[in-house]
This record gives C-alpha cells, structure tokens and sequence, in this order.
C-alpha cells in the first residue's frame, strides 16, 4: 500500500521510519512545506530498506500522493512561548486548512491518520475539512490514546510480570491530562485485574497512583528529557496503518467523531474503535465505575468547549 506523511519533523520521520522496519508499505511519500528536509529524510528512511522490507521511499509536493491509501498528517506549528492552547490551536487549523484541500484532491479515497497536537480537536478540525471535500467522518482517525493504551499495558504487565500483549486495558478520552483510565474494565487473560492480581500482584491504591502518574505525565517527562515525542508514536501510526492495509477490524483506542459520549454530543474522543480498511467500523463503550464515568464526561466537555471556540 501506498501511504503519504504531511509533515516531515521528528513525528513524521519516525513514522516513516516505522514503517519501513514493519513492513506496513510499499511505498512511502513524504510531504513537508521543507522540501530539503523531506527529501533528506526519504533518503535517510531509504538507506534503512535493506535492513527491513522493500519498500519505495520518496519525497514530493501533494500531487504526489495520487494513488495514496492511507495518508498521516503529522503538519502543524509549535507552540510559542507565552501562547495559549487556544491559540496554538487557531493557528494549526489555519495549517490544516491550507494543506489538507490539495491532499485530498491528490488522494480523495485515502483514510486520513491525524497525528498533529493537540489530536483530539485537530482531528475535528480534519473531520470538518475533510467533509467538505465529500470524506465521511469514519476515514478521518486521530491517533488519539493509542500511545497512552501502550503505556498502560507495558506498565500494568511489568507490575503483574505478564506480556502486556495479555493485558486488555484501555485509556480513554483527551489525548492529555484529562485522559481517564479504565481500571475497571481492565482485563488480563480475559479475567478481571481485581481476580488476576494476586497478593504478590496486589494492584492497590498506590500501584494504582503510580501507573497513573506514569501515564499521564509520560510525555511531560520525555519532553523535559530530549524536547519531544516521536518514537512511540511513530511506531503506533505504524500499527494503525497495519489495521486499515490488512482490514484488522481490531479494536484500537483511536479518536473520531463521536455522536454522543457521556452526555456531550459531537465530539472528537477516544474510545476503543473496530479499525478496518473503511476507518472505524465501530465504537465500544467499555464498562465504567462511577468515577471513570464522571471523569470522562468531563473530558468530553473539555474537549467539546475547546472544538466550538475554535468553530469546529
């Protein structure tokens, strides 16, 4: 398959990067407004092709994504010193505004993979776009919680000394701090976490603190330490693009349109989703105790609130 990456910084790059190690394209077309950096990292990503799958790693304006399946956007402007959310977001759905009518007209079947932060409400800003180009909301998927999912499991299998292949867990809503993770529904094996936990496993309030900590101040602590994110991510683009190439129909934590969550209607929030070669084929709304619901009926809003001062 045939994917297009808007935006060639470090999330982008490492995307490509990604896919190229996984074999999850065939060919790979960075866009980026740096023509040079693009060019430069097609050529880096390239030289990895031997030591991987065969793939055909290129860089080229938005034409360039004619044919293309699954396109990632990872586009956007960072953030200024002294400027607010609301601002930064204004300013990065200026970009999405610029950029995604010509990709879409080069690639006007392709599923859209938005990766640019703030996820949730760039998403909608995409959802938005892209419907006035004819795209149905179900092809346009942020990436949403899917890295916090990750850490969620390695962490709660490193603790219970189990694969987190094994650990069923989810982590809901904003991709940030108002993120809710469903201890309830949290499974491993299939079994409860409250029966799987044994007295040498024991998950009480403090496990439950510290693993909470150290999911929702992840990026936080990788920023601090090398000024941002992008190998996870990357890689978790990578496993999305797998879903849709091969028509999974697995279930991932992305963020999409959402009729109705929690009361709060039309908006942008993960939940876990049936990904298929269409986009979200399906939501689930996994059980939730009263607190986890509380919680993420006010991430909703938050996000709602964010989306309608934007206009979107």
């Amino acid at each position: 398959m045939k994917v297009g990456i808007v935006g060639s910084g470090q999330v982008g790059s490492s995307a490509a990067y990604a896919l190229v190690l996984r074999g999850a394209a065939s060919e790979v077309v960075l866009v980026d407004k740096d023509e040079r950096l693009a060019a430069a990292h097609a050529e880096d990503v390239l030289h990895a092709t031997p030591f991987a799958s065969p793939a055909r790693v290129t860089a080229g304006p938005p034409a360039s994504l004619e044919g293309a399946g699954i396109v990632i956007v990872t586009a956007g402007v960072a953030q200024k010193p002294g400027e607010t959310r609301l601002d930064l977001l204004a300013r990065n759905a200026a970009v999405f505004r610029e950029i995604l009518p010509p990709v879409l007209q080069a690639a006007p079947g392709a599923v859209l993979l938005v990766a640019t932060n703030p996820v949730d409400v760039m998403t909608q800003v995409a959802v938005r776009v892209a419907g006035e180009a004819g795209v149905p909301p179900e092809r346009v998927i942020g990436s949403g919680t899917i890295l916090d999912t990750a850490r969620f499991r390695a962490l709660l299998g490193e603790h219970l000394e189990v694969s987190p292949h094994s650990v069923h867990a989810y982590v809901l809503g904003e991709h940030g701090d108002s993120e809710v993770l469903a201890w309830s529904s949290a499974r491993v094996g299939g079994v409860p976490l409250t029966v799987f936990a044994d007295s040498a496993h024991e998950v009480d309030d403090a496990v439950r603190a510290r693993v909470d900590e150290a999911v929702r101040r992840a990026a936080y602590r990788i920023i601090a330490g090398k000024g941002a994110t992008y190998h996870g991510i990357g890689a978790g683009l990578a496993r999305l693009v797998e879903a849709i190439r091969d028509d999974e129909r697995t279930v991932l934590t992305v963020c999409t349109l959402t009729d109705e969550a929690c009361g709060v209607r039309d908006v942008v929030l993960s939940l876990p989703r049936v990904v298929s070669a269409a986009g979200v084929e399906r939501t689930l709304v996994p059980e939730l105790d009263a607190d986890e619901e509380a919680a993420l009926a006010r991430s909703a809003t938050i996000l709602k609130e964010a989306a309608d001062a934007l206009g979107v």
